[in-house]
């Protein structure tokens, strides 16, 4: 348990990460403060039927980020910079840890990506570096995490899957390092918990490492019919920003030691894609 009464802040509580992360606090019984843009959204009304306190505020408002810290044991944050662009993400960055100074925040969980530290060349892991670098220079007490490609990023692809193609662009025996949201969830919420194993490391994460082969036998069982996977052309990819990420993937791609991780976290319950893949998508009917 938290050493303190004191409420947990959870930034992004209404999308994947942060409702993960909400979802394994509420699971441990931690009172939880949202933040959240439109309290009368449905995703919103569903957190307050749950119990979890919410603030009306957003990544970009300073202002409303200090009044979220306020009376807090800890914030878990993230950036993004999927609706302005890389720019806008460090903003992002700056605003939070403006705000975190000025609440005098005492712990900040920042979720960063794997492979920010490694020259990417993507722009947004470099957006996230720069975010990285800014809070390490800072004086607010940080953990930062970093998660890999998520397991739910192939449901983007979801029809095709279900039709029997698994599209990615990678070969079909190039291992790919992949995280499931709720592991993310339980992980922060260890590290929210239990800020003083945790104050000043930077941990990345990753639940396994299926091929493109491994992951499309995974998927043909829960859907009943054979998926075969597809390798996806990067000259047909057409944000400059996903393709510099899969030339990445393709290369070095992410570093994670998998079998370390999971040995020094073995409360966290890794799920396997196979696991995930069952969960997620059932037999079709």
């Amino acid at each position: 348990m938290t050493k303190t009464e004191l409420p947990l802040l959870v930034l992004g509580a209404t999308g994947g990460q942060g409702g993960a992360v909400v979802e394994a606090l509420l699971e441990r019984h931690v009172t939880v403060r949202a933040l959240v843009r439109d309290e009368a959204s449905n995703s919103a009304r569903h957190l307050k039927s749950r119990g979890v306190e919410l603030v009306k505020g957003s990544l970009g408002d300073s202002e409303s980020l200090t009044a979220a810290m306020r009376g807090v044991a800890g914030a878990f944050a993230l950036t993004t910079p999927f609706e302005s662009g890389p720019a806008a993400e460090v903003m992002q960055g700056r605003a939070i840890q403006s705000a975190a100074h000025e609440a005098r925040l005492p712990h900040l969980v920042f979720s960063s990506v794997a492979g920010a530290t490694q020259d990417s060349r993507v722009p947004h892991f470099e957006s996230k570096a720069v975010v990285e670098k800014e809070l390490a220079a800072g004086d607010v007490p940080f953990t930062i995490l970093g998660p890999t490609y998520f397991f739910d990023n192939a449901l983007g692809g979801e029809q095709q899957i279900r039709a029997g193609v698994l599209e990615l662009p990678l070969p079909a025996d190039r291992r790919l390092q992949q995280l499931s949201r709720a592991d993310l969830g339980r992980f922060a919420a260890t590290v929210l918990m239990d800020p003083d194993r945790f104050i000043g490391e930077r941990i990345e994460l990753a639940s396994d490492d299926p091929t493109p082969t491994q992951m499309a036998e995974a998927l043909t069982k829960p859907l009943g019919r054979t998926v075969r996977h597809h390798e996806v052309q990067l000259s047909t990819i057409g944000s400059d920003d996903m393709l510099a990420m899969w030339n990445f993937l393709r290369g070095d791609g992410y570093q994670v030691d998998v079998e370390a991780l999971h040995a020094s976290h073995p409360n966290v319950g890794w799920t396997s894609f196979a696991d995930w893949a069952t969960r997620t998508l059932g037999v079709s009917k």
